[in-house]
């Protein structure tokens, strides 16, 4: 397992380089004297490719999720723990490299699948601490023999913690088009081009983190309940 972890890690390390290298290059683009809110409307093809980019992502993590796994069960704890050391080293490359962000407290486009999810960077960053630790948790008690696969409980938990975390990332943008666009709209993309436009305009302005810690204690009480489950049962 140590194997494994050094290089899944090493892996996402070089990933995040690649993805903050990405944002490097839009930035020298868009936002040369540096980034900042309100956003930059940019061209159709370059806002689906980033979209589709983000997509392809996501399949890269599960990808190696897959090859990491011994059993089936251990696929989420690979992807959490390779998608948060690849979170948590991106931000390291940008303030490397770009001297960004400000501090933990600065505001990041974190992703754009329904709709742009935006926060302080220090949220992102617990959530990413969070995922380590319940993968950590979970590849322990396999690489033991224990049986991993967790309850319905601890799945309707993990699910409805998601959730809240993504509706804490996404309500300040939601808020903010949902004076001018229906869900529907939004998306159909009926209206993209006028969406975009608006976008432009958009500058946050608050981060709810009540919701984000509601969602984050669901997350802690998850990881207790499947470790108290497991430490009291042999494998």
């Amino acid at each position: 397992m140590k194997h494994h972890i050094f290089w899944i890690t090493f892996f996402a390390i070089g990933m995040a380089f690649v993805e903050s290298s990405v944002v490097v290059y839009m930035r020298e683009l868009y936002y040369p004297e540096g980034f900042d809110f309100p956003l930059r409307l940019i061209d159709n093809h370059i806002a689906i490719t980033e979209i589709l980019r983000e997509a392809a992502t996501l399949i890269m993590l599960l990808g190696v999720a897959v090859l990491a796994s011994r059993k089936r069960a251990e696929i989420p704890a690979w992807f959490i723990f390779t998608f948060a050391i690849w979170d948590i080293f991106y931000y390291v490359f940008l303030k490397i490299i770009l001297n960004w962000p400000a501090s933990l407290m600065t505001w990041d486009i974190l992703f754009l699948i329904p709709l742009i999810w935006a926060g302080p960077v220090l949220a992102p960053l617990i959530n990413s601490i969070t995922m380590i630790i319940l993968a950590l948790i979970i590849l322990h008690f396999s690489h033991k023999g224990y049986r991993i696969s967790m309850k319905l409980q601890e799945w309707a938990l993990i699910i409805i913690g998601c959730l809240i975390t993504i509706t804490a990332y996404t309500m300040d943008y939601f808020n903010f088009i949902s004076s001018e666009f229906s869900l529907w709209e939004v998306f159909s993309f009926s209206r993209g081009n006028e969406l975009m436009q608006f976008t432009a305009n958009y500058v946050p302005v608050s981060f709810n983190w009540f919701v984000f810690g509601a969602g984050e204690i669901l997350f802690l009480i998850t990881i207790w309940l499947y470790t108290r489950r497991l430490m009291h049962r042999n494998p």
